[in-house]
C-alpha cells in the first residue's frame, strides 16, 4: 500500500495560524497617531543616586545613556517619601506645601495626619498646586497610579483618572494601567501620567542597601520599565513621549544596634512624638520647650534644633506644622524609644537624615524629544522638577521653589513661550 501526503490537514492547519494571526492582531496595541505632548513622571521609590552603576539595569541604563542623567537628584529634607514625591510634583520645599513629614501634626487642626490612613486623602493636607492640577486647569488631562497626594482633592480636584496605592498590584500590572490609559480615545488619553514602585525602597528598609533583596527588587522594576518602553514602541509613540524617572531619596544601612532610645534623656509621657526613626520629632507642653531642649543637648550620635535655628539650606521653618524641636540621627543611627520598640522592629536600611549626606541622594533620568541625547547633569534639587514638566507640557506654571535653568544645557529646540516661569 502507497503512502499519501496527507493533504486534508494542510488546510486545518493554515486555518490554526490564520486563528492565532488574527488573535494576536486584535491584542495588539493600536498605532497612536494624534499624540499631544506628553510626559510620564515614573518615581523609583528609594533608588539611590549610584544604584545604576551600582547594579546596571539594562533598561534604566539604556535610558539614562542614550537621554539625560544627572549626577544625583538632591531631596528636599526631611529625606522622607510623601514630602518629596509632593514637592517634585509642586515644586515647593515641604515647609511651604505642608507635607513635611510622613507623620505630621497640625496644631491649628489639632489634627495627625498619617501615610497610612485616610487623613492622607483629605485635601486639607494638601497645600501648593500640584502638576496634574495646572496641567487640568489648562485644559489637559491626566492620570495618576499611587502617587503620594493623587488620591486627595487638592483645591478640589483629582486627576481624571487614577488610584490609589496597593502593595499587591505588581510592577508589571502598574505599567500595563499606564499604557490603558495611553489608549483611551484622543479627548480622555491623559498628556501628564504619573507611576509609583515602592518596592526597592521596601527592600532597602528590609535588607538595607547592599542587599540581594534590592538588586532583585531593582530587576523586577527594570524589567516593568522595559515593559512600558515596549508598550510605547508598539503604538509608534517611543520616540514622542517624555520619560522622567526620578526617586525621592536614597537608602543608608542603619545596623540594629545603633539605637538612640530617647527615653533614656527625657520623659516621653509630658511631650507629643510624631515622628521616630532617623528624624525624632518632639512638641513639649507650653512653657517646657527651654527645659526639654536643655536634656537633649548630651544625647550621642544625634543632633538636636529648635524649629527656629534649623540649618538654612533645608528650608525647613516656615510653617506650624514643623515641631518645635528636632532631633536627627547621623547617619546609620536610629531614634526611637524603649515602649516603640517593643511592638516595631528595626530595619537595617533606613532614610531621613541630613539630605546633604550623599547615602541620601536619589536619582534621576530623562529620556524623550525634548532631551539632548547621552547628555549629563550636575546634581540639582528636586525642587526643580515641577518646571521642567510645566515646560514639557507647554503649561504657565504656578509660583514654585524651583528653575528651569539648571535643564537649559540638555533640551532639545527653543523652549515654549508658555512654559518659561523661572522663580
Amino acid at each position: 500500500m502507497s503512502l499519501q501526503p496527507h493533504r486534508p490537514h494542510r488546510p486545518i492547519f493554515l486555518w490554526f495560524l490564520l486563528i492565532i494571526g488574527v488573535a494576536a492582531s486584535a491584542r495588539a496595541p493600536r498605532p497612536i497617531a494624534d499624540l499631544k505632548p506628553t510626559v510620564i513622571l515614573i518615581s523609583i521609590d528609594g533608588f539611590r543616586y549610584d544604584y545604576l552603576d551600582k547594579y546596571k539595569p539594562p533598561n534604566l541604563s539604556r535610558m539614562a545613556a542614550t537621554g539625560v542623567r544627572a549626577d544625583a537628584l538632591m531631596p528636599s529634607f526631611p529625606t522622607y517619601t510623601f514630602p518629596n514625591h509632593y514637592t517634585i510634583v509642586t515644586g515647593l520645599y515641604p515647609a511651604h506645601h505642608g507635607i513635611v513629614a510622613n507623620a505630621i501634626y497640625d496644631p491649628g487642626l489639632d489634627a495627625t495626619f498619617e501615610i497610612k490612613e485616610p487623613t492622607a486623602q483629605e485635601g486639607r493636607w494638601w497645600g501648593g498646586e500640584p502638576i496634574w492640577v495646572t496641567a487640568q486647569k489648562q485644559g489637559q488631562r491626566t492620570a495618576s497610579l499611587c502617587w503620594p497626594g493623587s488620591a486627595a482633592p487638592i483645591e478640589g480636584l483629582r486627576p481624571d483618572s487614577w488610584e490609589p496605592f496597593d502593595a499587591k498590584v505588581s510592577p508589571d500590572q502598574r505599567v500595563d494601567k499606564i499604557l490603558a490609559w495611553l489608549d483611551l480615545p484622543a479627548e480622555q488619553r491623559p498628556t501628564f501620567l504619573a507611576l509609583y514602585f515602592d518596592q526597592v525602597d521596601h527592600e532597602g528598609h528590609e535588607g538595607g542597601p547592599d542587599s540581594p533583596q534590592v538588586r532583585d527588587a531593582i530587576t523586577e522594576v527594570d524589567a516593568a520599565i522595559g515593559r512600558l518602553v515596549d508598550g510605547l514602541r508598539q503604538r509608534g509613540i517611543e520616540d514622542r513621549v517624555n520619560l522622567i524617572v526620578v526617586s525621592d531619596h536614597g537608602m543608608a544601612p542603619t545596623p540594629p544596634k545603633q539605637v538612640i532610645f530617647i527615653d533614656d534623656y527625657i520623659d516621653l509621657r509630658r511631650v507629643r512624638v510624631v515622628t521616630r526613626g532617623q528624624l525624632f520629632t518632639l512638641w513639649p507642653p507650653k512653657g517646657e520647650t527651654d527645659g526639654i531642649f536643655a536634656q537633649l543637648q548630651n544625647v550621642p550620635h544625634a543632633l538636636v534644633y529648635r524649629r527656629e535655628k534649623v540649618p538654612a539650606r533645608w528650608h525647613y521653618t516656615e510653617n506650624p506644622r514643623i515641631a518645635p524641636i528636632l532631633l536627627l540621627a547621623d547617619e546609620g543611627w536610629t531614634i526611637t524609644d524603649h515602649e516603640y520598640a517593643k511592638s516595631h522592629e528595626l530595619k537595617p536600611g533606613g532614610h531621613g537624615y541630613d539630605n546633604n549626606l550623599r547615602s541620601m541622594q536619589a536619582a534621576f533620568i530623562a529620556h524623550g524629544p525634548a532631551f539632548k541625547a547621552g547628555t549629563k547633569l550636575p546634581a540639582f534639587s528636586n525642587v526643580d522638577v515641577y518646571e521642567l514638566m510645566a515646560y514639557l507640557l507647554h503649561l504657565k506654571p504656578v509660583h514654585n521653589d524651583g528653575t528651569l535653568e539648571v535643564f537649559r544645557p540638555v533640551l532639545a529646540g527653543k523652549p515654549a513661550k508658555q512654559a518659561v516661569g523661572v522663580h
